[in-house]
């Protein structure tokens, strides 16, 4: 692959591993704190899993930059800016409710099954394989969320209203779930990464039946501000000063 390439591949790749890795973040503030005791494992077990991906996305950069992929990640984790991570908007925000986390996660998981699905047929055989390890478990977050937007949407009158509520909020956001990499038509020609607008409509498809199912309306007004992933909210600083802490203490240490 040519050296340009690489570079493209690998900024592509670097925001889903921030994706992953800021939102596993948000995710593990439920721990000890979710509705009930089986959902609290199971969203610490969610956490943990998006916390790998992003791990596995964050090799794949690594190795296509030509640095060691065993110290690397540790360095884009711990050791960037708020304006150097490349995470989109929708996983910066803070938890919320329960609602909000459910409608988060789904229309955040259910994008994922659709972009792992393509990317398993990259030619790029690492991306391909990981693509294929990631997808077994993104499907798995995808059934469960399935079931708790349906059972929150049709559920009491209070739990309808905050999933609409959550809904109303998150949707402008979806903008950015396929927002196209920098210099896409150079990726896809090259058969490394998909295009961005074929996911993008069937999963729109998709979701839209499954919040149709839950009596859940889309409201479609203005778009949210894509714009870039260098764009972010007050949020990310915030959580990335808590994240990296500890780090920071002792840049020099081995973990």
């Amino acid at each position: 692959m040519r050296l340009e390439l690489r570079s493209l591949l690998a900024d592509a790749l670097l925001g889903l591993a921030d994706d992953e890795m800021i939102l596993a973040h948000r995710d593990s503030e439920w721990t000890g704190h979710a509705p009930i005791l089986e959902e609290d494992i199971a969203f610490a077990n969610i956490a943990l899993d998006e916390m790998g991906h992003a791990g596995i996305w964050y090799r794949l950069v690594a190795e296509l930059r030509g640095e060691d992929p065993d110290s690397y990640p540790d360095r884009l984790v711990f050791h960037r800016a708020p304006d150097e991570f490349r995470c989109i908007r929708m996983v910066e925000l803070p938890k919320g409710d329960w609602a909000f986390t459910i409608v988060r996660q789904f229309l955040f998981d259910s994008a994922e099954v659709v972009r792992l699905q393509a990317l398993q047929q990259s030619h790029h055989a690492p991306l391909a394989k990981a693509a294929a390890k990631i997808a077994v478990e993104e499907r798995y977050h995808d059934r469960h969320l399935h079931a708790w937007v349906r059972r929150l949407g049709l559920g009491t009158e209070e739990s309808h209203r905050r999933m609409q509520t959550a809904l109303d909020q998150l949707w402008p956001d979806t903008v950015q779930l396929f927002e196209p990499p920098s210099h896409e038509s150079e990726l896809t020609a090259a058969g490394l990464f998909p295009a961005a607008e074929p996911m993008a409509a069937e999963w729109a498809e998709g979701a839209a039946a499954t919040l149709a199912d839950a009596d859940l309306k889309i409201q479609r007004g203005t778009p949210g501000m894509n714009g870039g992933r260098e764009k972010h909210t007050d949020h990310l600083e915030l959580l990335l000063a808590e994240m990296q802490s500890v780090a920071r203490l002792e840049p020099q240490a081995s973990w």
